[in-house]
C-alpha cells in the first residue's frame, strides 16, 4: 500500500470539501448551492475513507483553497468549477492506481464521475451568456488597433502622437462596436439584454485599447512601443482564450493560434501600408 499516495489523496479530498463548501456559500441559485453542498459532503466522506486506511489526520491545502475561491469570485464560479473539474479528472486517474486497496475505492471513483457531470450542469452564468459580446469587443480591438498602431508607427513616427491618435481611434471604435452590438442583439432571438451586450462589448474594447496603447506613452522609441504593444496583444489573446476555452470546454490551441494569426497578419499588412502612406504623401513629423 502506497501510504504517501493515500495521504496525498486524503489531503486533496479534505481540501476539495472545504473549497466546495465555500463556493456553496457564494452561489445564489438554491439548487446549485444544494448540489455543491452535496458534493462537499461526499468529499468529506471520501476523506474519512482514506483516513481509515492511514490512521492519520491531515491538514488541508490552504493555498489551493484560497486560490480556487479567489478565482471563482473574480473570474466567475463557472471558471473556478472548470478548474476544479480538471482536478477531479486527475484524481480519478490516481484512484485507479488505488483500486486494489479496497472495494470502497470503486464507489469513490463513481462519485467522482458523478461530480464531473454535476459540475458541468452548473454552467449558467451571466458573464458566460455575454461572453460572445466580450469576444467581439476584444477581437475587434485587437485586430483593428494593433493594425492601426502598426500603420501609425510607420506613418507618424512620433510615439506620443501615435498614442493620442490610437486612443482617439480606439474610443471611437468602441462606441461604434457597442452601438452595433446593441442593434444586432436587439434583432436577434436571444435572452441577452441588448444594453448589457453593448456595455460588455464597449468595455472589453476600451480595456483592450488602453492596454495596447500605453507603451506609446511610456516609451520614446516607436519600434520599442510597437514591440510592447504586440506583446500586450499576445498576452490579452492568451489570457482571454484560456479563460473562454476553460469555461466553455473549447480547444485552447486552435482558438489561440487562430486569433494570433489573424491579428498579426493584419498588423503586418498595416505596417507596410503605413510605410507606403508616409512615402506617397511625404509625411515628415
Amino acid at each position: 500500500m502506497d501510504k504517501k499516495l493515500i495521504l496525498r489523496v486524503q489531503k486533496s479530498e479534505l481540501t476539495d470539501h472545504i473549497v466546495y463548501k465555500k463556493l456553496a456559500e457564494i452561489i445564489k441559485n438554491n439548487k446549485h448551492r444544494d448540489m455543491l453542498e452535496d458534493i462537499a459532503n461526499e468529499e468529506i466522506e471520501h476523506y474519512q475513507v482514506f483516513k481509515s486506511f492511514t490512521g492519520k489526520e491531515v491538514a488541508p491545502d490552504e493555498g489551493k483553497i484560497f486560490l480556487f475561491v479567489l478565482i471563482s469570485r473574480v473570474l466567475g464560479l463557472n471558471f473556478g468549477l472548470k478548474l476544479m473539474e480538471s482536478g477531479e479528472e486527475v484524481a480519478q486517474n490516481t484512484y485507479e492506481r488505488l483500486k486494489n486497496i479496497s472495494p470502497q475505492i470503486e464507489a469513490i471513483i463513481r462519485d467522482e464521475e458523478k461530480h464531473e457531470k454535476e459540475l458541468i450542469s452548473l454552467i449558467d452564468e451571466e458573464r458566460l451568456k455575454y461572453v460572445s459580446s466580450v469576444v467581439l469587443g476584444l477581437n475587434d480591438a485587437l485586430v483593428e488597433l494593433t493594425g492601426a498602431l502598426a500603420g501609425f508607427t510607420l506613418a507618424l513616427q512620433n510615439s506620443r502622437l501615435i498614442g493620442v491618435v490610437g486612443l482617439i481611434t480606439g474610443l471611437a471604435g468602441s462606441m461604434s462596436m457597442a452601438s452595433s452590438e446593441y442593434l444586432s442583439t436587439k434583432h436577434e432571438e436571444t435572452d441577452k439584454d441588448p444594453f448589457k451586450a453593448s456595455v460588455y462589448t464597449g468595455l472589453a474594447y476600451v480595456a483592450t485599447v488602453l492596454f495596447l496603447i500605453f507603451p506609446y506613452f511610456l516609451c520614446k522609441g516607436i519600434f520599442t512601443s510597437l514591440a510592447f504593444t504586440l506583446i500586450n496583444a499576445l498576452l490579452v489573446m492568451f489570457v482571454f482564450t484560456f479563460y473562454v476555452s476553460m469555461a466553455k470546454g473549447l480547444s485552447f490551441k486552435k482558438r489561440f493560434f487562430e486569433m494570433v494569426g489573424l491579428s498579426l497578419s493584419i498588423t503586418a499588412i498595416s505596417f507596410f501600408i503605413g510605410l507606403a502612406v508616409r512615402k506617397v504623401f511625404s509625411i515628415d513629423i
